[in-house]
């Protein structure tokens, strides 16, 4: 069987050789009859970039003389490129170069998309070719494909999901353990779950930048990671951890993309990311370790979650063959997969917009009249009550009297709730606002 191309085969190139891209090489080599059967045509690895060759790879079903450091020839002389270096540069202009080049793309790059996203989509369209990125979400959990094809006749209108590994073995630690933060990082990077610089999975901004991709795919807007709201779970304590336990809940740091309604009654996009308590019931809450999940709320199909390994060299790899398997048929049979769908450009809508709702901890002075004055804080800036819980102590420093009040809100926007933490924090009753955090899935 010949290509559109008039080849036999289907010439790919592998830049990066790290622990993904060495996972997407063993299988290249080792399923490639199963490859060349499901595609229609065979896969010829022409070349795996690195940056440095000479190197043991003993280990890898590689011929020698295919590593190479010139990355820039090799994307000139494939029909698909796959790329799993990440960051920006040069992985940019190397996937630039390969499109105007002819060569469909393959990448689990999540930053880059994120990023310049809108670059990398009119550089396919304008050179006819596929640009696919499964594997930049989730690891090996399917979702990209599901919400960019199967929910294409639906409207999606929410996204909540546990998209970073390593923040979700953190605080899954934290609940069972009762250990603190510092304690389960370094867990978590002695089991190989987080690097030695943690702070891009628990600042949030991995999450961050694939919550961009979901949300751009949900609502057919462009979305970048800049317009996320972003906050990491560094400041999660113990305390934070106990108290959702006293209301049968967990703390997950969640991605959460919705179409919503602007202060101005129009249509919008709220995307953001962030530590939230949810009920121990909710299908989120099971998801223990390192493991990632996705839950879709769309019209007709209702919820939908998506469950899985999200990281590691093997489910990577396995999302990354999905996405080599797809391109290769289109070229094959002469076309191409969808590209991208940003028709609704929806405006985003700032933090302040987001509809939540806060778990509220204070410590107050235990006298009469403060709950009405809390209470009346609450009310000045619009936010309604659902709950109260009240634990009197003695102060340790001054052997006074306190109060611990725990707050549950019901869903008020970000901005107004804001105003009531100030508005509490500059109460005369109130020694202080303990911990705030927000509230999902109730």
């Amino acid at each position: 069987m010949t290509t559109d191309t008039g080849r036999t085969g289907l010439r790919v190139a592998l830049l990066g050789c790290g622990v993904v891209g060495s996972a997407v090489a063993k299988m290249l080599v080792t399923n490639a009859d199963d490859l060349a059967a499901r595609i229609g045509a065979p896969l010829e690895l022409v070349g795996i970039a690195v940056r440095r060759v000479g190197k043991d790879r003993s280990d890898l079903p590689v011929p020698e003389e295919l590593f190479t450091t010139d990355a820039a020839d090799l994307v000139t002389r494939a029909d698909i490129v796959i790329e799993v270096i990440g960051g920006i540069d040069p992985a940019r202009e190397l996937l630039l170069s390969a499109m105007a080049h002819g060569a469909s793309v393959v990448t689990a790059n999540k930053a880059l998309l994120a990023d310049d996203g809108p670059t990398l989509y009119a550089a396919a369209d304008a050179a006819g070719v596929d640009l696919y990125y499964e594997a930049a979400v989730a690891g090996a959990i399917p979702i990209l494909r599901p919400m960019r094809e199967s929910l294409a006749g639906d409207d999606v209108h929410r996204v909540l999901g546990i998209v970073n590994g390593t923040t979700n073995f953190v605080l899954d630690a934290m609940d069972t353990t009762g250990a603190g933060f510092e304690e389960t990082v370094a867990q978590a990077q002695a089991l190989g779950y987080a690097e030695a610089d943690p702070s891009a999975d628990v600042e949030g901004f991995d999450a961050a930048a694939k919550a961009a991709l979901l949300a751009s795919l949900a609502f057919h807007t462009r979305v970048s990671g800049g317009d996320v709201f972003r906050e990491g779970i560094t400041e999660v304590t113990a305390a934070d951890i106990a108290a959702a336990k006293a209301m049968d809940c967990v703390v997950k740091l969640l991605a959460i993309a919705e179409r919503t309604t602007a202060a101005d009654g129009s249509a919008g996009v709220s995307v953001r990311v962030h530590p939230a308590m949810i009920p121990r019931t909710h299908p989120l809450a099971s998801v223990r370790d390192a493991y990632n999940a996705v839950f879709v709320e769309a019209k007709a199909a209702g919820q939908l979650m998506f469950y899985g390994r999200g990281a590691g060299g093997d489910p990577t790899a396995s999302a990354v063959l999905g996405d080599l398997v797809a391109v290769a048929r289109h070229l094959v049979a002469g076309g191409r997969g969808p590209g991208e769908s940003a028709y609704a450009d929806l405006p985003i809508l700032p933090i302040e917009e987001s509809v939540t709702r806060y778990h509220i901890s204070l410590d107050v002075d235990d006298r009469p009249g403060v709950l009405a004055q809390v209470a009346q804080a609450f009310a000045d800036t619009g936010v309604s009550i659902e709950t109260v819980r009240q634990h009197v102590r003695t102060h340790a420093g001054s052997g006074a009297a306190r109060a611990n009040l725990v707050i549950v809100t019901h869903g008020a926007t970000e901005g107004a709730l804001s105003a009531t933490v100030d508005a509490l924090a500059g109460c005369e009753c109130v020694a202080e606002v303990v911990s705030v955090m927000r509230v999902e899935g109730m």
